[in-house]
Parts: structure tokens; sequence; C-alpha cells
């Protein structure tokens, strides 16, 4: 099975994108929404993250975004040791789901593809790019948080010129009939690459 791993900075639109591609029929697996859905559901990740960051990591069975949120933005070391627990997990979920799909290719998104070393498991790459404003105007409608949240998020990324350099596709995300559009051509090339391979 060919492996696509769809990323880009927050708020570049990785997801809208990744909808797109839905429309044409391949599979997605959204790595941030298992990791939060595992979060949630295995005993093993809970206990594994109280011990990291103690009995207020949940409150009632649901992890508590907020405290954890808060902890992960002020220190580096916490993010890196949350994901250490919650990463393998989900690259063995992706495991298992790839072999239950039938396509040929499958998009995995992935916020932090190239800083956790998962472009090296994938066949291609689609790196999503917008400029800063407008990724910012994007967080600021979607989530309930502030400018400082969004800049220190983004300074703990890549840049879009580091992806686009390991990338195999560009997609400039700014006008969605514009997107669509790059979308299809991606689609046909991978298409024919695979084929031709």
């Amino acid at each position: 099975m060919i492996i696509v791993g769809l990323t880009g900075g927050i708020g570049s639109g990785k997801t809208t994108v990744a909808k797109q591609f839905a429309k044409l029929g391949v599979p997605i697996y959204i790595a941030d929404d298992e990791a939060k859905s595992l979060m949630n559901r295995s005993k093993v990740i809970k206990r594994k993250l109280i011990k990291l960051f103690g009995d207020k990591a949940y409150l009632n069975g649901e992890l508590n975004r907020p405290f954890i949120a808060n902890i992960i933005f002020n220190n580096k070391i916490y993010l890196e040791k949350m994901n250490a627990i919650v990463h393998p997990k989900v690259a063995r979920h992706f495991e298992k789901w790839v072999l239950k799909q039938d396509a040929t290719y499958v998009i995995k998104e992935v916020a932090i593809l190239f800083e956790n070393n998962g472009y090296k498991s994938c066949d291609y790459v689609i790196t999503v790019v917008a400029p800063i404003k407008t990724r910012i105007k994007r967080l600021l409608k979607r989530d309930n948080t502030s400018k400082e949240k969004i800049e220190a998020i983004m300074n703990n990324q890549w840049t879009d010129e580091e992806k686009i350099k390991l990338s195999h596709f560009a997609i400039e995300n700014i006008e969605l009939n514009n997107t669509k559009k790059q979308v299809g051509k991606i689609h046909k090339e991978l298409l024919a690459k695979i084929r031709n391979s």
C-alpha cells in the first residue's frame, strides 16, 4: 500500500485538503483525531499520562485538555514526553488501519510529520501552505485561543520552506476552488507515478 503523508503548519488547512482527497475516494487517516481518541480510550496511555501530569490530567474520565495544553505550552520537555507516550500507539493503530483499506493509496494526515520523522515512512509527502497572516486569522476564528498561543505552536513547527524541501508536492491553500484544482492534479500525478513504478 502506498502511503502519502499530508502535513502543514497549524491553520494551513490540512483537513480541508484531506476532505478534497476523500471526495476522490482516497482513504484518509487523521492522526491527531486518533491521538485524541486514544488518549481517552487507552488504559495504558491514561495511566502513563496521569503519571506524567498528575491526577488533574483527566476530569471525569476525559482528558483535561486545557490543563495539559497549559503545561506543554510552557514546557517543551513535557510535550516531547507526551508525544513519546501517544505517537507509538497511533503508529500501530495506523498500521492496522492500512491493512483494512482497498485503494491505490492512502493519506495519513499528521501535523508534525517532519518534526517526529514520520515522513520517512511515507512514499510521498504533500505539504499544505498558506500565508502566516491567513493562518492566524483562521485559527482565531476557529479556536478559542490567542495570537500568542498560535505563534508559540508555530515556533515549535518547521517552517513551510523546510517542509517543502523534503516534500514531493505542495498545495497553496488560500482559495477553495484553486485548492480543489491542485488536489485533482496531484491525485492524477500520484496515480500515474504509482502505475509506472
